[in-house]
């Protein structure tokens, strides 16, 4: 039974059985707390825990997840994969534990021919929570299992929640006996390879937090509703239909491993028995091959781009796997991917036509990973071999925490990738070291970053503050000034102070202020403070705790005293330019996404006066007329004026209205939402403009890379824009009079003036080489012999550049073929003197190098190899005692 086939049957069982089918949500999901999507349930949290109502009592799904902690054991059983479909189906307290036995027994033993899954019963094994009498009841009244074949488990196994706070349950695991050529009789708790689990049936009644671990967590109460949430592995489940060994055997797995084994020259299962733990490590590459390439087509089909944090790092770690694990099986024709990558799109589209339709940018964003990855390859392996060999000579049994930091801080070479590699050669590597060293480099960008915060300061200070009188109020979104009293001094050094006088450098605290503290790429608030004897400049404000806005200026007149009356005032018109920048980088990330297509996600801000700077993840350059329609369609959403509306709402609601949230930022139960309109909408704590009208014109500047599938635009906004596009007006015009053409026909006469000027470049560097070389026959003619050597010591004529000193040194010598010679040809530069020296073979068997001779005349500056060299760097009088150095050295 194919793969496709068992998903319709399992929709269509539960369908029939009043259940809703729900599609699957994206693998990242925009839970800031969650990596993926790593459960079937995840979708329905809400209903779950009771934040909204389902629309629907049962539900029923295929949901792709991720699951990142069993990387490392992918290949090495037949139960782990990175990416897997999840049947699952649903009840939100509608039917409980008997509902869902019934449901799930009649599925799988019911025949093929009559719609179910066709399992014999006899095979079937089923594990329950230790207490859970009531389950072990049910599955012997509705099934007729045997007590024999019903285990009981403990929270490890039969416990289950997805390792955050939420909705968790105890469960029951049903188990297919796949028969002794597997392993070892006795059930579950025997052998689960031989005894593969393929349905978890989880009875959620609680909800917990404080989840450590697996098993340490706290139960805070029980859901105001008894709820069934089932995850049926959709893979493993194939794997026992389609009798194959494992899951990465099935139809949509097994065609990527036969193309790897093709291009490697291996064969998968040679020899190997049954028990995936017991295969070849052959075998274990292939299969980790065929799973990380199908499971990196599905994160980047669903917008993941490679990167170093978060979801970006796994989906880079995972294809690094891949291609790594092609090199070890002895592939070294180039990029591998561009022969896998198609072949895991068509076991998938199938399913997920999507991936076909945007394989064009999917693929851009692998092929440029692997292109990057065996440079890094290349370079570190290089390296790493090296440490490897000196350790082995050492006779020690761990690679250095230092060595294996050099290589992943300056060479970009994964730890898991020197883990991997060392341990092949027999040698563990000092992780407690190389962890440490990551602590105090990570600490140190810490520290950096909060220096702008804290400005060094001891927290401790900052702490007292915020405890003594609870967070600050801010009031900025509805204010640009208040009346509130100065809880707190701190002077230049992080000290708290009682009073601070005229042309002191301060910080200060207040109850409650209108100053937006920098946060979210937006910048600070600028303005002043008046007390009844002085008044602060604010130049900057920080929020350094959660909580505690500090602001940071100097005090311009007078003295300020903590616990006086104060009168807290914006500079406005600062104010509104930042807003304007920042509803403006709302427009533009939605605009992006609308052209660009989802995956085009916000990367990084800043929102200044009259100025933005948006970073997006997108796999390559916007071309030139992309960028003109997203200005043009941002522009159009200005002039319809559309209302600019915040809005507090729960995290739950602000999903369901589809708001952005960026991944890395952390929410609360309570989220605030910004939208314009119903074009943009964003999770979002900036301050905004009323109406989009109120921006007046936005103008992008330009676009770049700024790291790997990372993009910049910059724009201004407003009066910036405004004034902008005045003066590009004037230099166009300006230019339309100095060429005698239309404004429109500037860009084509200046284009062919710029060709004009370049033709003439190429000629004036033609004319100067035959130049330098039209004496070439009178400059060989004056050679001098220095101990059997022809020696051409010579300056080169005025202007002459570097490529035509090389080349003037190479005429000399090629004049010189039956006799060894040397040539020394000097050029002026900038001041700077440069020297080249070029030797044929007859001086080459004499040994004279180059290299050596450059170096020697230069005190060990320059380079090159024995037939040729050059250096530089000193100033250019010192040409007459280069060539002496050169002449004296032949002698």
């Amino acid at each position: 039974m194919r793969t496709a086939e068992i998903k319709r049957r399992f929709l269509k069982h539960f369908e029939t059985n009043g259940h809703t089918v729900v599609p699957s949500a994206p693998l990242p999901l925009p839970d800031p707390n969650l990596l993926f999507v790593n459960a079937g349930m995840v979708q329905f949290v809400p209903y779950f825990v009771g934040q909204s109502t389902p629309p629907y009592p049962r539900a029923v799904s295929v949901q792709k997840c991720i699951r990142t902690p069993d990387i490392d054991e992918v290949g090495k059983t037949s139960r782990h994969g990175t990416f897997f479909q999840m049947n699952g189906n649903f009840s939100f307290g509608d039917y409980f534990k008997e509902g869902a036995i019934d449901l799930a027994w009649k599925l799988v033993t019911t025949p093929r021919k009559k719609g179910g899954f066709g399992l014999d019963p006899e095979r079937i094994w089923v594990t329950v929570y230790l207490d859970d009498d009531e389950a072990i009841h049910l599955w012997q009244t509705i099934a007729g299992l045997p007590k024999e074949r019903i285990v009981r488990r403990g929270k490890k196994d039969n416990f289950w929640h997805m390792g955050i706070p939420g909705p968790a349950g105890p469960c029951s695991e049903i188990y297919y006996d796949r028969g002794p050529q597997y392993g070892a009789e006795g059930g579950p708790e025997v052998d689960e390879d031989r005894y593969l689990e393929f349905w978890n049936l989880v009875f959620m009644q609680y909800e917990i937090t404080d989840v450590k671990s697996k098993e340490d967590f706290h139960i805070v109460r029980e859901l105001p509703a008894k709820n069934i949430d089932t995850g049926m592995g959709l893979e493993r489940i194939a794997a026992i239909l389609q009798g194959v060994d494992n899951m990465y055997e099935i139809d949509e797995v097994r065609p990527i491993l036969d193309k790897a084994a093709e291009l490697t020259g291996k064969r998968y299962g040679a020899g190997a028995s049954h028990v995936a733990s017991e295969s070849h490590p052959d075998d274990v590459r292939l299969r980790v091959i065929a799973d990380h390439v199908r499971s990196s087509l599905m994160l980047i089909g669903d917008g993941v781009v490679p990167g170093n944090e978060g979801r970006g790092y796994v989906l880079r770690r995972i294809l690094r796997r891949a291609i790594r694990a092609m090199r070890l099986l002895g592939w070294q024709e180039g990029p591998s991917l561009p022969h896998l990558l198609p072949v895991a799109r068509d076991c998938m589209a199938p399913s997920y036509p999507e991936l076909a339709e945007e394989f064009g940018r999917i693929s851009q964003y692998a092929y440029g990973e692997e292109e990057a990855f065996l440079a890094t390859l290349k370079a570190g392996t290089t390296i790493l071999d090296a440490a490897i060999a000196e350790t082995k000579k050492a006779r020690k049994k761990k690679l250095p925490g230092e060595k294996a930091f050099q290589l992943h801080d300056t060479y970009g070479f994964p730890i898991d990738l020197t883990l991997e590699i060392a341990a092949e050669a027999g040698l563990g590597v000092d992780e407690k070291r190389f962890r440490e060293l990551m602590a105090e480099q990570r600490q140190r960008a810490k520290a950096d970053a909060a220096a702008r915060k804290t400005g060094h300061a001891d927290l401790s200070s900052y702490r007292a503050i915020l405890d003594s009188g609870g967070p600050v109020d801010f009031t900025g979104y509805t204010e640009t000034a208040r009346e509130t009293r100065v809880r707190g001094l701190l002077d230049r050094r992080g000290e708290p102070v009682e009073v601070v006088g005229e042309g002191d450098e301060v910080e200060v605290v207040l109850d409650a202020t209108p100053f937006y503290a920098e946060g979210g790429g937006q910048q600070p608030d600028t303005g002043i403070i008046t007390v009844s004897s002085g008044q602060i400049e604010v130049t900057d404000v920080q929020s350094v705790l959660p909580g505690l806005i500090v602001h940071r200026g100097r005090i311009v007149r007078g003295e300020v005293r903590v616990g006086e009356t104060a009168y807290g005032e914006i500079d406005v018109a600062r104010r509104k330019a930042i807003s304007r920048a920042h509803t403006a980088t709302h427009l533009v990330h939605q605009t992006m996404r609308l052209f660009l297509g989802e995956s085009a996600t916000q990367a990084g801000s800043l929102n200044a006066p009259g100025r933005l700077r948006f970073d997006f993840n997108t796999p390559s350059a916007v071309p030139p007329a992309v960028l003109h329609d997203v200005e043009q369609k941002v522009n159009e959403v200005l002039t319809e004026d559309l209302e600019v509306r915040a809005f507090v709402t729960s995290l739950a609601e602000a999903r369901r209205l589809g708001a952005m949230a960026l991944f890395g930022e952390k929410y609360g139960d309570e989220v605030r939402v910004v939208e314009v309109g119903d074009y943009a909408r964003e999770l979002c704590g900036g301050t905004h403009v009323a109406r989009s009208g109120q921006l007046g014109l936005v103008k992008i500047l330009n676009e770049a890379s700024i790291g790997s599938g990372v993009r910049r635009v910059e724009a201004l906004v407003g009066l910036d824009a405004l004034e902008f596009a005045a003066r590009e007006h004037i230099l166009v015009s300006r230019l339309a009079e100095l060429f005698r053409v239309r404004p429109e026909e500037v860009g084509d006469r200046v284009e062919q003036a710029v060709t004009a000027l370049r033709d003439a470049e190429k000629e004036i560097e033609k004319l100067r080489a035959q130049l330098a070389l039209a004496n070439v026959s009178a400059l060989a003619d004056a050679a001098v012999d220095v101990g059997g050597v022809a020696l051409v010591a010579v300056e080169a004529p005025a202007g002459t550049t570097g490529n035509d000193v090389r080349t003037l040194a190479q005429e000399l010598r090629n004049r010189f073929p039956n006799r060894p010679a040397v040539v020394a040809v000097a050029a002026r530069s900038g001041g700077k003197a440069t020297l080249v020296v070029a030797t044929n073979p007859g001086a080459r068997e004499r040994g004279i190098s180059a290299n050596e001779l450059v170096k020697g005349a230069l005190s060990g500056r320059g380079g090159g190899n024995a037939e040729m060299a050059q250096g530089g760097g000193v100033g250019e009088d010192q040409i007459p005692a280069l060539l002496a150095a050169i002449e004296a050295a032949l002698r």
